[in-house]
C-alpha cells in the first residue's frame, strides 16, 4: 500500500471516528494513568483520537522502514542487473578475465555460469534495448561479416578468438601488411602469421625470405621451392641456401622425394643433382631422394653404384626399378615411388 493514500484514509478514518465519538458522547470524560502517570480528564473523543493516531503512527514507522528495505534490494538487483549485463557482454566476447560481484542470491547463481562460458550468436538477434548488448551484438555481427573493427576499447587478450579474427579480417582487408605481422608476431596469433608468411613467401625475394626463416614450415617451404627458377616470381637461389632453407624444418625421405620432384620443373638438372648429392651426403634420409633424382635425370651408372654399395634390404624400389631397365623395359621412375608433391 502506498503510504499516502494510506495517511490519507487514517487520517479520514481518524476524523470520522473522532467525531462520532465527540458527538454521541459530549459530556464523557476520560483520565488515563500511564507508568505511573496520571493525565487530567479529557474527552473521550480525545482519546480514541489519541489512540488511532499511536497506531496510525507506528504502522506508518513500520511500513517506513520495510519501504527502506526494500529499496535497498531494489538497489541491488538493479545494480546485479547491469553487472549481468556486463557478464553478458564478457560471455559474447569471449573475456577470460572477468571481475564482477554480484550481492543477491539470484543473479549470483545465473553469473556462476555465465562468468564461467562464451556465448556464441546462432542468428540474428532483435534489438534488445540494453545499449551494451545492442553494441556487442552489432560488433559480433560485423566481424562475422568480415569487417574489420576497432576493439581496443575492451582490452581482449591476443588469444581471444574475437581478436584474431578481427585481425584476419584485417590482413584480408589489407589494413595489415604481412610484414607488418611477421615483425610483430607476438602480437598475432599463430595462424595469421602462418597464412602471412605463407602468403608472402610466394614472392618475396630470398633475403627477406631467410629473413623471417623462423616461421618457415614444411607446406612453405614447397611453395618456395617451386619458385626456383619459375617463369612466375622467378626466384633465384643458389644450392647452399637450399640446404640451409631444408634444415630450418623436419623432413622426411618422402619430403624430400617430393622436394625433388617439384624442383624437376625448373631447377637445371646438375643443379639439381649436385643439391641432392650434398644433403644425401649430409642426411642418409635424403639418399632416396638422390637415387629419385638420378633415376628421374637417366644418371643410371651413378646411381648403380650406390645401389650395389648398398645392404640387401635397402631401396627395394629403386632396385626393382633397375632391373627393369637392365631388362630394357622402360617405366617412369614415378611408378615406383609414392609421392606427392605439394
Amino acid at each position: 500500500m502506498h503510504m499516502k493514500r494510506y495517511s490519507i484514509a487514517a487520517l479520514v478514518l481518524m476524523g470520522l471516528i473522532g467525531a462520532f465519538f465527540y458527538i454521541n458522547f459530549p459530556d464523557e470524560h476520560l483520565s488515563v494513568t500511564v507508568l505511573g502517570i496520571t493525565f487530567a480528564a479529557l474527552p473521550l473523543a480525545f482519546w480514541v483520537i489519541a489512540s488511532m493516531a499511536i497506531l496510525f503512527i507506528a504502522t506508518l514507522i513500520h511500513m517506513i522502514y520495510y519501504s527502506i528495505v526494500k529499496a535497498f534490494d531494489l538497489r541491488r538487483y538493479r545494480v546485479d542487473s547491469e553487472s549481468f549485463v556486463d557478464s553478458l557482454r564478457d560471455a559474447l566476447l569471449g573475456r577470460i578475465e572477468r571481475h564482477n560481484r554480484y550481492k543477491t542470491d539470484r543473479y549470483a547463481l545465473f553469473a556462476k555460469v555465465i562468468d564461467n562460458s562464451r556465448l556464441t550468436v546462432l542468428k540474428s538477434i532483435p534489438l534488445t534495448g540494453n545499449e551494451k548488448l545492442d553494441e556487442t551484438i552489432a560488433l559480433l555481427a560485423r566481424i562475422e561479416n568480415g569487417e574489420h573493427v576497432d576493439l581496443k576499447k575492451f582490452y581482449l587478450a591476443k588469444e581471444n578468438p574475437l581478436v584474431q579474427k578481427n585481425q584476419l579480417n584485417a590482413y584480408n582487408a589489407g589494413d595489415i601488411a604481412e610484414e607488418q605481422i611477421l615483425n610483430n608476431a607476438d602480437n598475432y596469433s599463430s595462424e595469421l602469421i602462418a597464412q602471412a608468411f605463407t602468403n608472402y613467401a610466394k614472392t618475396a625475394p630470398l633475403n627477406l625470405i631467410e629473413k623471417y626463416k623462423s616461421f618457415l614450415t614444411k607446406s612453405v617451404l614447397f611453395k618456395i621451392v617451386a619458385r626456383v627458377n619459375a617463369e612466375e616470381n622467378n626466384l633465384d637461389v643458389s644450392v647452399d641456401s637450399l640446404i640451409a632453407l631444408f634444415k630450418e624444418v623436419s623432413l622426411e625421405e618422402d619430403d624430400y622425394i617430393n622436394l625433388s620432384a617439384t624442383l624437376s620443373e625448373h631447377m637445371l638438372p646438375d643443379e639439381r643433382i649436385k643439391l641432392f648429392k650434398m644433403l644425401s651426403d649430409e642426411d642418409d634420409t635424403a639418399t632416396p631422394a638422390y637415387l629419385y633424382t638420378l633415376f628421374d635425370l637417366e644418371m643410371i651408372a651413378p646411381a648403380e653404384e650406390i645401389l650395389e654399395n648398398s645392404q640387401p634390404d635397402e631401396f627395394i624400389y629403386f632396385k626393382a626399378y633397375k632391373a627393369l631397365k637392365d631388362c630394357n623395359q622402360n617405366f617412369s621412375i614415378d611408378l615406383f615411388i609414392s609421392h606427392k608433391k605439394f
